[in-house]
Formats: C-alpha cells, sequence, structure tokens
C-alpha cells in the first residue's frame, strides 16, 4: 500500500565515471513507500546506474541519497535494508534451492527455526512450495527467476532493486512473471523500483515511471500520463510507437503539420513552432474526399490483432493502426479526432558550442580553423601591422582569455561517413523520425552532443563526421 511517506530521495545525484563520462546528471526524485517505480530509457541512459548507486554499489559524484530522511550516501550495500535481483541470477548451482534461499540469513546468523519459516513463506509466495530440495539446474528460466526473487525477499528489505530481471525470459514467460511481479507487490506492500528498457513492462506494472535519456529524467508519471501526455518528442518517440511531425499553430486550437490543417485541444499562441504527436491507432482511413489530409498507402503489414499500414502524405509518412486492411497503392484519406493530437511547443534545438582564438588569431575549434574573420564577430576590432587583434578601445586581446561562442541550426549540420571531412565526429546516440526527417543526437569525442536533421536514415551507434559550413554559424563574443 502506497503512502505519502518517501521511503528514497534522491537529491541532486550525479555520477562522472574517471574517464570523463557523465553517466547521471543532477537526478532528483522522491519515492513513497509501497510504490512500484520503473526507470525507463534506452540503453546507456543512467538508469542502471542509478539503481547502482541506490544499492550501494557506485558512489555517486555528487547528491545525496536519503533513506526515510537519513543520508545513507556513503554507507556499504550490506548496511543498506536493499536487496537486488538482476538479470543474471547468480544462483549458486552447488546448492540446493532451499541453501540458496538460506543464504543470506544464516550469513546473518539467523535462527534454523527462523530461517525454516522464512524460506517457507517466500516459496508460497513464489508459487515454488515444495520444491526445497530440488536443484536449481533443474529449473527453467523463469523459475530460476523466482527464486532469486525468493533469496532477496527472505531478508525482508525495505526497498527491492530489480535490474532488468526478466530480460533473459522468452516473450511467453516474460509476459506471465510482469503479472506475478505486480502481484508479489501488491501482496507485500514493499517498495520496488524497477529497471528496464521494455516500454511494455513499465506500463503494465508501475505506478510511476521515469523516463531517462542520456542521464536525465525526461519526465516523470504514471503510466496513463506518460503514454497520452508526452512532454517532449523523445518521450513519445520511446513510450509506444508515434507519428511525430513538426508544424506551426495557425490558429484558435488549429494546427498545420503533415501538410494539413487539423483542429486540436492544446490553446498555444498563433505562429508558435509545434511538435505533433499522434498514436498510429488514433488515425481513420477514409475516402480521399473526407480526409483532412490524403497519401498513398506504400505498405500494409498483419500484425495479427491488427493491420499496420504505412502512408506517404508528400514528403511526410503516417504510420495508421487498423483493423481493416487496405491496398499498397490506393490513394486514401485521414482524419485525427483533436483529442487525439498532441501538441508540444517544439524545443529548442539549436548546437551551441565554444571556439578559441589562437596564437595568430584565428578562429579555431577541434584543433581545426574556421574560415571567419575575428574582426566581423568582435564589433569594433581591428589588426594592427604585425596581426595583433584590438578591441574597440584599443586594447590588445588576449586569446587565452577569449572564447567566441557559436551556433548552428540542425538542418545546417551535415552528417559523412568520411569522418575526416567534419569539424567533428561522433557516434549516433539517439534517433527519432519526425515524418519527413530524422533527428539525431551525436554525442562526440569532446563530450560534447549535437542535434543533427536528416532526411536519410542512419543507424544507432554509426560513427559519423558533421560538417558545418561557416557560413551557417552564428557568432558572439563569450563574456
Amino acid at each position: 500500500m502506497t503512502t505519502n511517506e518517501n521511503i528514497i530521495e534522491l537529491k541532486h545525484l550525479t555520477k562522472k565515471f574517471e574517464d570523463g563520462f557523465l553517466a547521471v546528471s543532477d537526478f532528483n526524485l522522491e519515492v513513497k513507500k509501497g510504490e512500484f517505480v520503473t526507470f525507463l530509457g534506452p540503453s546507456g541512459c543512467g538508469k542502471t546506474t542509478t539503481l547502482r548507486m541506490i544499492a550501494g554499489f557506485d558512489l555517486p559524484t555528487e547528491g545525496q541519497i536519503l533513506l526515510n530522511g537519513r543520508d545513507i550516501t556513503k554507507l556499504p550495500p550490506y548496511q543498506r535494508p536493499i536487496n537486488t535481483v538482476f538479470q543474471r541470477y547468480a544462483l549458486f548451482p552447488h546448492m540446493n534451492i532451499y541453501e540458496n534461499i538460506a543464504f543470506g540469513l544464516r550469513q546473518k546468523k539467523t535462527k534454523e527455526d527462523v530461517i525454516k519459516k522464512k524460506v517457507k513463506k517466500v516459496l508460497d509466495l513464489v508459487d515454488l512450495e515444495g520444491f526445497e530440495g530440488r536443484s536449481v539446474q533443474t529449473l527453467s528460466g523463469g523459475q530460476q527467476q523466482r527464486i532469486a526473487i525468493a533469496r532477496a525477499l527472505v531478508n525482508e528489505p525495505e526497498i527491492l532493486l530489480l535490474d532488468e530481471p526478466l530480460g533473459a525470459l522468452d516473450l511467453k514467460m516474460r509476459k506471465e512473471m510482469q503479472l506475478e511481479l505486480k502481484q508479489m507487490h501488491d501482496e507485500l506492500g514493499i517498495t520496488f523500483i524497477y529497471v528496464t528498457h521494455d516500454q511494455e513492462e513499465a506500463l503494465t506494472m508501475s505506478d510511476r515511471i521515469v523516463v531517462m535519456s542520456e542521464g536525465r529524467i525526461q519526465q516523470l508519471g504514471t503510466p496513463e500520463d506518460i503514454y497520452n501526455e508526452p512532454k517532449n518528442a523523445f518521450v513519445a518517440d520511446f513510450i509506444g510507437e508515434s507519428n511525430i511531425f513538426n508544424g506551426i499553430m495557425t490558429g484558435k486550437l488549429r494546427a498545420r503539420f503533415c501538410g494539413g490543417e487539423f483542429e486540436c485541444v492544446d490553446d498555444i499562441d498563433e505562429g508558435t513552432h509545434i511538435t505533433a504527436v499522434v498514436r498510429p491507432e488514433d488515425v481513420e482511413i477514409t475516402p480521399p474526399e473526407e480526409g483532412t489530409i490524403r497519401g498513398i498507402v506504400s505498405s500494409v503489414i498483419f500484425k495479427g490483432m491488427h493491420y499496420e499500414i504505412t502512408i506517404e502524405s508528400g514528403k511526410n509518412e503516417m504510420v495508421v493502426r487498423s483493423v481493416h486492411s487496405a491496398r499498397p497503392g490506393d490513394t486514401v484519406g485521414m482524419r485525427v479526432e483533436p483529442d487525439n493530437i498532441h501538441v508540444m511547443i517544439a524545443e529548442n534545438h539549436t548546437n551551441y558550442f565554444t571556439a578559441e582564438i589562437n596564437s595568430d588569431f584565428r578562429l579555431e575549434y577541434n584543433d581545426k580553423l574556421l574560415d571567419t574573420s575575428l574582426t566581423k564577430i568582435i564589433k569594433g576590432s581591428r589588426r594592427t601591422e604585425d596581426g595583433t587583434l584590438l578591441d574597440g578601445s584599443g586594447d590588445a586581446i588576449d586569446p587565452r582569455k577569449t572564447r567566441i561562442l557559436v551556433s548552428i541550426q540542425p538542418q545546417d549540420i551535415i552528417m559523412t561517413d568520411h569522418v575526416e571531412e567534419g569539424l567533428v565526429e561522433g557516434n549516433i546516440r539517439n534517433l527519432i523520425y519526425k515524418g519527413d526527417h530524422y533527428s539525431y543526437v551525436i554525442h562526440t569525442d569532446l563530450e560534447q552532443d549535437f542535434i543533427v536533421d536528416d532526411e536519410y536514415l542512419w543507424n544507432m551507434d554509426d560513427h559519423v563526421g558533421l560538417i558545418m559550413p561557416v557560413e551557417k554559424m552564428t557568432f558572439q563574443l563569450k563574456k
């Protein structure tokens, strides 16, 4: 039973590893007693690192962890009333099921009659009563997972941490265990903090979901809030399937995107640039003349309970989920009810980076020259005959103390697989399809992330160079 009392508080939690990688950044979260909270995000987003800091396996670089109001940030794992279940069950193959579960209690020198009662209780809970004498090597994957959970629960922790515990199971077993875990949580009333990259798992089991990307919280809310009211394009794209489009508000409760003007329920000022999100199941296919927009069916895939239909509308692409089929090549209309269109003010994706002035008074970034004149950037500045740069007051500019802030828009950066041609190079860490282009996050070797818009599909983790035309940059003297 969830209460209003916090059991765990994470305050400005940050973890930076020795190689400079920032895994978690300024993470703040309060978890109520008895709550089922899930950390959800792609690989490398910081969810497991956050879990490990709660468990005590990793120490935060900055911030605090409070348990029932007490600071446990530097407390070792064995002194925390917290147990962890991992994807790899780490059962002892030379011990039977009883001894595997009893191991932690024996380490605490618990009396034998107490151990017997507690082991029986948790075996009943995980529906494996009567299995005490069996070898763990004779168990299925799902049964081994139950034993790993029982071994954690027998210690009666205040908090149970679960790090992708169902990842090694097949789909059918995973779905069964999702329901069983939720039932265990309801029966026990202890706090569960769960880590997964599986959206369905998170939506099925959680009281609240923490959606993470690049070590930061993107959105925190109930499964219904996260699915129906995503706060940004990343959340909309990661939770379920979404059609995501750039657009603009054209009037009171009216938005233009995907080549058409739609009524909506989000009251945003006319002229505001927006991101529109439409779930595939909310698109209605109509005769061409009855649709708000029209397009040509490019593919139809039967998914058992529904058809997944892709429709090209100009340069845009709409994915539709329908119980009715369609034929590739058909021209169709599309209509969406106003309350099924989720409109967000477009995020500012301008890229910023800091360039330096070298000893020759030339501008450079990443040890590469930017072909522009500093006298155009620094108002009132001029060069002397010996090449020194003077500011508007006639004082010499010290290149060691002067920096130039450079900005460039995502659509003005060109990705190339000839990495040596780029101003910088890095790996694709995230991508979101936005109707007529892809939006990429490139993590560079300089620990700088760049947002790039490109109409072509690249793969996650592709190593690319980023060509940035100087004529597309704007410059500002950094104070």
